[in-house]
């Protein structure tokens, strides 16, 4: 009998421990109903009674209950107190209205120029306008200096084109994007980042591991966001000019008019030119290319809050035009011929871009969205003798669907989404074009306890007309243990037609022949890139002699079921094949962030890659690479003066650990490289004088210690032979670059 009472009692032991004698809500501000933000440290209670609660830090409350209890009270400091008849159990959400007549108490806190997000479930960081203004931070491709997450380097000798990787990877595996629309791809992939101005870059959020399956199925290693300044809420009037000594001058102007109460628009100028020649290793080449560029922007701003209306529309040109080579090469008189070896890529691009959006306005967690854009990119190029052209035009739309299961502790996106590529494009005489479109549906699943556990699951199906039909998982996972510290997990699929002469254009400006095996895939005779990316993350945020710091530790791994090897280890040829065995890429990070003093902030970081590959001649560390790489950041501000006047210094050091180079052994002797390079350091510091609010001065130095690879370009005595190669650069080519500039607003 006993033991019948007891499976009984343990058969009914989960509905008895999780009946519901609780009751739960949230509670916002109503004067901020787009960001769904909840109210920490609101106070509710039952009327008549001693039974309270506070609502947490996203705004969520949780009170004992009773039947006998009918009146809420909710009070908090600046707003109206409020009393609710409650009928039933169901979690209300219920807005806040601010008190006007009370007193108003300001209480300010400086933000942080790089900001670790501790309650998102994905691993993701912004890096705010205030970060970006620590370097030069001309172009987005220069906006990662002082990122320890972010690997910055060169591609090439001759054009100065500064590249980018993150978890070892280069930017093809990332997705980039501009207001989360698919920007930097295709034919933009080697220049794309230059083509951004950093003035008009208002934040980057950086997501490490898989992303979203919202914004497609190509990301593999992680994605980079950037938010451009916002008509309403940029200054009316904006003026950033540079120079520096290796001949570039650059031109910012913003002009920001309100048409209307709900209309604003913005016309953004960019400008840069490099005219002077520089040969500073005597090798009788361009150490930096011949340059300019004309970049124009118009953005209008649509806001109807009270509807929940927002919307953007974006028109922009660019015309880009580069010239390197031989010191004394005339492309008028010498393009095509063997009489000096020159270069030229001229570059023009139109896009346009909308984005509208609703949200319900009883109902703040749920809204729509549709994005559509499109992008014509022109390309004309010659690298000596080779003729690289390409023509892109792309279509991009995405329809997304935000709301919530029951309460807003499970939220989903879902939505549907459609890509158009047309490539054209001609390598010598070859004709590699073709055209790409694709239709896919995505659901993406949220779940938050509000208190130390949340979840994103999703899930798409594309059908591509030549990488077929195929699902797209990811997964995200947090959990926070205890206090100030937080674990990520993730997991999730990547696929991608590797364009594989846009993405190497560098490879070009070779004597190399190039060849592909065809395996019968539909993209050059190659199959897709498929990978899985595995990640792991632990933030723990501390107090240390009474001073903040946080401390992360990173791994993840990406593991290639198919790439395409991109093989430079015979010096006369560039190989393109599917991969035949392994790829894996392991990356290993822990950084640290603390404030040594008021206004005296410390940022360092360490890296670790493991990355090799099955080449047909065995496996092989991925060239010019390191294994190792070492960060620090430190700046310092002082006090606010009067009428806003201020200094800030910033210092960044790197230490980049040896590379492997690719085989140069059949090479003469005169033009072989070791089999590694020697690690090197880089510091770049930038030296700013605020006079006001409105203007400020700046100066600093890239690569203070000079540091110059030697003998960059093999075989520049001979450019026309088989040994001419500008593509094995693992170091800085200009060496110490000293600038100045000014920034000045009207707000």
């Amino acid at each position: 009998m006993n033991k019948i009472l007891i499976n009984s009692l343990l058969l009914f032991l989960p509905f008895i421990l999780f009946s519901q004698t609780t009751f739960n809500g949230m509670l916002m501000d109503k004067s901020n109903p787009k960001d769904n933000l909840g109210v920490e440290g609101a106070t509710v209670h039952w009327l008549g009674t001693n039974i309270s609660s506070v609502t947490n830090k996203k705004g969520w409350f949780t009170i004992p209950y009773k039947v006998e209890y009918k009146k809420l009270v909710i009070n908090y400091l600046g707003f109206r107190t409020d009393t609710l008849t409650i009928k039933s159990l169901k979690p209300i959400h219920h807005f806040l209205t601010p008190e006007s007549g009370l007193d108003e108490v300001t209480i300010r806190s400086k933000r942080k120029a790089t900001q670790k997000a501790f309650f998102a479930t994905t691993n993701v960081f912004t890096v705010n306008s205030d970060e970006l203004l620590k370097a030069a931070c001309c172009n987005l491709a220069e906006s990662f200096e002082t990122n320890p997450s972010i690997d910055v380097s060169f591609s090439d000798a001759l054009t100065g084109t500064k590249q980018i990787q993150m978890l070892g990877l280069t930017s093809p595996y990332l997705l980039i994007s501009q207001e989360n629309i698919p920007s930097v791809r295709g034919a933009s992939q080697v220049f794309g980042l230059t083509f951004t101005p950093g003035t008009w870059v208002e934040s980057i959020q950086i997501t490490k591991g898989a992303g979203s399956v919202v914004n497609g199925f190509e990301s593999i290693s992680g994605q980079i966001n950037a938010e451009l300044v916002k008509p309403f809420s940029d200054n009316k009037f904006f003026l950033n000019a540079y120079s520096s000594l290796n001949g570039r001058f650059e031109l910012n102007t913003h002009f920001n008019e309100r048409v209307s109460d709900k209309w604003q628009t913005g016309l953004y100028v960019h400008g840069n030119y490099r005219g002077e020649k520089f040969d500073r290793n005597n090798d009788n080449f361009l150490d930096a290319p011949l340059a300019n560029q004309i970049n124009v922007m118009n953005r209008w701003q649509f806001t109807d809050a009270e509807k929940g209306w927002v919307s953007f529309i974006n028109i922009r040109f660019l015309n880009d035009e580069k010239q390197t080579g031989e010191i004394n090469f005339n492309p008028s008189l010498d393009k095509g011929t063997t009489n000096a070896w020159g270069s030229e890529i001229d570059t023009k691009r139109f896009e346009t871009s909308g984005k509208l959006g609703y949200v319900f306005p009883a109902l703040p967690f749920q809204s729509i969205g549709f994005q559509m854009a499109y992008s014509n990119h022109e390309q004309d190029s010659y690298f000596g003798l080779n003729v690289y052209d390409i023509r892109h035009q792309s279509v991009y739309s995405n329809i997304i669907f935000n709301s919530i299961i029951g309460d807003t502790r499970n939220k989903f996106k879902t939505g549907i989404n459609f890509t158009y590529d047309k490539f054209e494009e001609l390598v010598n005489t070859l004709d590699f074009s073709r055209k790409e479109n694709a239709f896919g549906a995505f659901f993406e699943y949220a779940f938050d306890n509000l208190d130390n556990f949340s979840l994103t699951a999703g899930l798409r199906v594309d059908t591509h007309n030549l990488l077929g039909t195929f699902v797209t998982p990811r997964l995200h996972l947090r959990y926070a243990p205890w206090e100030k510290g937080v674990f990520r997990a993730s997991v999730g699929r990547g696929k991608r037609s590797a364009n594989i002469f846009a993405e190497n254009q560098q490879l070009f400006a070779s004597s190399r022949q190039i060849n592909i095996d065809n395996v019968g895939g539909n993209i050059y005779g190659l199959n897709p890139e498929i990978a899985w990316n595995y990640g792991v993350s632990y933030l723990q945020k501390f107090n240390f002699f009474e001073k903040k710091g946080d401390i992360t530790f990173d791994f993840y791994q990406t593991n290639f079921q198919n790439q395409v090897i991109v093989d430079w280890e015979n010096p006369q040829e560039i190989s393109f094949y599917d991969l035949d065995g392994k790829s894996i890429a392991n990356s290993f990070q822990v950084e640290v962030n603390y404030s040594l003093t008021k206004n005296l902030n410390l940022r360092t970081a360490y890296k670790y890659f493991d990355i090799t590959t099955d080449f047909k001649k065995g496996n092989l560390q991925k060239p010019i690479q390191p294994e190792n790489r070492f960060f620090a950041n430190l700046s310092y501000e002082t006090e606010l003066q009067e009428n806003n006047r201020q200094w800030k210094f910033d210092v960044t050091f790197n230490n980049i650990g040896k590379q492997r180079l690719p085989s140069t052994a059949s090479n003469p002797v005169q033009y072989q490289l070791p089999e590694y390079s020697d690690p090197y350091q880089l510091l770049n510091s930038q030296i700013t004088k605020v006079f006001s609010s409105k203007f400020e001065l700046y100066i600093g130095a890239e690569n203070l210690t000079n540091v110059r690879q030697k003998n960059p370009i093999l075989a520049s005595d001979d450019p026309f032979g088989v040994n001419f190669d500008s593509t094995i650069i693992y170091s800085p080519i200009f060496g110490r670059a000293v600038y100045a500039g000014l920034r000045y607003k009207i707000k």
